[in-house]
Order: structure tokens, then sequence, then C-alpha cells
């Protein structure tokens, strides 16, 4: 069976394999026919964005491309397993550094690939990003932020799906703030409350104090850290704190008042969920002043403190 439940047994099986098999291509799963590819984009980094390796803009894209094929088209690629896993990109390669786990995972417009690379195809204006990062604290980051203004402008699996922005309080100027930043994106996304029910077909953007913005469950999943969330940073019940995480899942600073946080998540097995959150309405602000391509781009989150937006996870001091 194709997908993540195949992908999830081979975490099963081998823990030394479960990075790995994000990449790796299933006995009988195969790319059906579609449009091809006329454009696409391709980054390439390591250390969950820190270190950009390559970010083509135009590279080279060949009729009915997989992931996999297209990467090789534009890069140093070295595999094994009959081609089914990538071991290097530009000469780096996944397996263990300083003794931790490291390996090469990919996002197809912001979204954890749910297949492997030979098994997904290469859509048009896909941006593919393949990041090799340390994966100590949590396997799986489902969405990250770095693709922005992806995944709302080419969807996911070549669908463009509806964006909603629920705001604790419509009309607000933090609520304001994103609308403005979605609307210059290209993004159309209706305004209204907080919802009750998840749609599963509906890409959310959700914007509040973290206080209130925590009776959403994909929201309240950030209290438990990396392994439920896939985000590097852990607000506090009350949200008057965020703590930002380093790659282990432990804490670096403990930002308070006027602290904002840009993250995307998935709950229950709904579309990615974007959170711009804060301490406070003053953290509010500052995390919806920071949702623009030149704040978000190839991070995995960002949290926002004194005027400065800092990548998630962050360094150790």
């Amino acid at each position: 069976m194709c997908g993540r439940s195949a992908i999830a047994a081979g975490r099963r099986a081998a823990a030394a394999l479960a990075a790995a098999a994000l990449v790796l291509p299933l006995a009988g799963c195969g790319v059906g026919p579609g449009k091809s590819a006329a454009s696409a984009q391709l980054v390439i980094t390591q250390d969950f964005g820190a270190h950009p390796l390559a970010q083509l803009t135009n590279p080279k894209v060949g009729g009915a491309d997989t992931v996999m094929r297209f990467l090789e088209r534009n890069a140093d690629v070295t595999t094994r397993y009959g081609g089914g896993y990538v071991q290097s990109i530009a000469g780096r390669s996944g397996g263990t550094r300083d003794g931790r786990p490291v390996d090469w995972f990919f996002y197809v417009n912001g979204i954890l690939a749910s297949k492997g690379a030979a098994s997904t195809r290469l859509r048009d204006g896909a941006v593919i990003w393949w990041d090799r990062h340390d994966w100590t604290a949590t396997q799986d980051v489902p969405a990250v932020v770095g693709s922005f203004p992806e995944p709302f402008i080419h969807g996911i699996a070549g669908r463009r799906l509806p964006t909603r922005l629920e705001c604790i309080a419509p009309g607000s100027a933090g609520c304001e703030a994103v609308q403005k930043h979605l609307t210059d994106a290209g993004i159309l996304a209706p305004e209204g409350g907080l919802q009750s029910s998840l749609a599963k077909e509906t890409l959310r953007v959700l914007v509040g104090p973290y206080r209130a913005l925590r009776a959403d469950g994909a929201v309240r999943q950030l209290e438990r850290g990396p392994q439920a969330s896939g985000v590097y940073a852990r607000p506090s019940r009350d949200g008057a704190a965020i703590a930002t995480l380093d790659a282990d899942g432990r804490t670096v600073r403990r930002l308070r008042a006027g602290t904002g946080l840009v993250a995307a998540t998935r709950f229950e097995g709904g579309q990615p969920v974007w959170i711009v959150t804060g301490t406070d309405e003053a953290g509010v602000a500052a995390a919806a002043s920071a949702l623009d391509e030149g704040n978000l781009k190839n991070r995995f989150a960002v949290a926002v403190s004194d005027g400065r937006a800092i990548p998630l996870p962050q360094d150790a001091p």
C-alpha cells in the first residue's frame, strides 16, 4: 500500500531507516499520468534551512518528472537501494553526525511529502525543498513556513485549496495585518472567527493571542513540543511565554511579553494549519508583521522578539 501508512511501517521496522523512508518508493507505488510541470523551484539546505546549498528558481524540468528525477537533473545526487533512497546531495550524506541521526527530508510547497521522491509527481509551479537535518527530537515536521506563499498558491498535489483566515478578534489590527500580507501575496482568504469544526479541504490561518487561540486543537498541540506538532517552540498554557527550542527539543530561551510566533502544523489528518500568534496583542502584531517571504524564506518556523525574526529551531548559545 502506497502513502503515509507504508512509510510509517518502515519507520517502525527500523529507527535508523526512519527518516530515509520519506524518500523510499515502495513496491507497486507509481506516479500516474498527469500534466507535466512547465516550471518549478528547487531549494536545497541543511540544518533546518540555516545553511543554503542551492536556490534554483529556473531549474531544468523534464516531461512528467518525479521529484527524484527533478532533483537528479539539477543537483549532484547519489542514491542507494536501487535508486530509491537519497544517500547524498552536494556531497552531504545522511546517516549520523557526531553520533546523532541526520537525513534528507523533502517538502512540496511547504508540506512534508507523503510518498517517496520517486513516487511523487512534480507538479507545475511546485517549490521542492530538500533539507538535511538532525531528527533527534522528531522524525515528523509535517509543515513548514519557509516556502511562503506556498501552499496557498499552488496547493497540494496539484489542487489549490480555499484559504480561511480565522481570527480571535476579526477586524483587529493583527488580523487585518495578516489579511493584507495574504492579499499582497495573491491569496484570497475570507476573514471570520475561530471555527469549531475541522475543514479537511481548507487551509486555515489562525490569528490571535495564544491564550485564546489554544482552544483550537491544532494550536494546543504546540504545548507538547516538536514530537506532537513538529514546531520547535513550546508556548506556556497561559500564553504568557513562548520557549524557543533547539534541535534536541531543549529550551534555549523563554520569551515573554511582546513575543510572536509564526508556525505551521497539521492536526488529525487535516490540511496544514498556519498559526500567527503571540504572548499578547503586541506579540500577535509582531508575528503578523513577519508574515512575508523575506522573513519566512527557508525557515521551518519563526519566533519574533524585539523586532527580529528568530529561526526555529534556535541554535543553542
